[in-house]
């Protein structure tokens, strides 16, 4: 028997409502078809089949088809693997913003911290860029107030404790402090009508569910896979560099604190 050939509306198999509302191709479901005007639309949620229904003519195309919505791109691979030289290139040649995930953070919790928030590992050796106690009278770029100022505790709200134990620790960043960063760039302007590409989001499971749940759904995901030497080329000359300025700091502040024991001798 043969089956009558199925029509599929403007949106073919995406969700019309989520196209209109959320500017998102959304896929739908079989389960969630419904017919108009002997057309068959998909729809992500029955709710979103039910809200169509009550009003088809707010999701359909009239003179000129459903625009599209602009391309949106997850950038994923380890540290190291080039994802954010590969995102800047793409951004340029598509014309798309460049999100990176990390930095974005950094920027958001800096006014606070003033400086950079560094992985654990590196947390360790925050004492060795500091000017030891003996040497601070020797330092003309920090007044007394400032070097005082300088010492007392940040304080940060949940949401910034959030941010910098996800900076520090890799921990997972909770629904309710992405809620406030992810769902802009799908949105809201300027990235609503341009278009991402988002370097280092997702990261884990949880987060790609979180999209999910939340209707952001990427039009394209690509994951970076790198050879281990590869990356260990790559890293190990910027950490050995970072190593060095450290050593040499160390021998820089012993000299200094030898110069200041003699004087005072004399």
């Amino acid at each position: 028997i043969k089956q009558k050939k199925r029509h599929m509306g403007d949106t073919k198999h995406f969700c019309p409502v989520s196209l209109k509302e959320n500017f998102v191709l959304y896929p739908g479901l079989q389960e969630n078809a419904a017919k108009y005007k002997e057309k068959i639309y998909y729809f992500s949620t029955s709710e979103y089949r039910d809200k169509f229904l009550k009003n088809p003519e707010e999701y359909v195309a009239h003179k000129e088809p459903l625009q599209a919505p602009p391309l949106r791109v997850c950038l994923l691979g380890i540290h190291g693997a080039g994802k954010s030289t590969c995102a800047r290139q793409i951004a340029n040649k598509l014309g798309i913003f460049h999100i990176q995930f990390e930095e974005y953070l950094q920027e958001l919790i800096m006014p606070k911290t003033k400086k950079r928030v560094e992985p654990s590992s590196d947390e360790n050796h925050e004492d060795d860029d500091k000017i030891p106690e003996e040497l601070e009278d020797l330092s003309q770029t920090m007044t007394k107030t400032e070097t005082e100022k300088s010492k007392q505790e940040v304080e940060l709200t949940d949401e910034e404790e959030a941010i910098k134990a996800n900076l520090m620790d890799n921990m997972e960043l909770p629904p309710k402090v992405l809620d406030k960063i992810v769902p802009d760039w799908w949105k809201k302007e300027p990235f609503r009508s341009t278009g991402f590409i988002l370097d280092g989001f997702p990261r884990t499971a949880d987060e790609a569910s979180y999209l999910s749940e939340r209707g952001l759904c990427p039009d394209v995901a690509v994951y970076i896979q790198v050879e281990e030497d590869d990356i260990l080329d790559r890293l190990l000359p910027l950490r050995l560099n970072i190593w060095k300025d450290r050593q040499r700091k160390k021998k820089e502040y012993k000299k200094k604190l030898k110069e200041l024991k003699a004087k005072e001798r004399v």
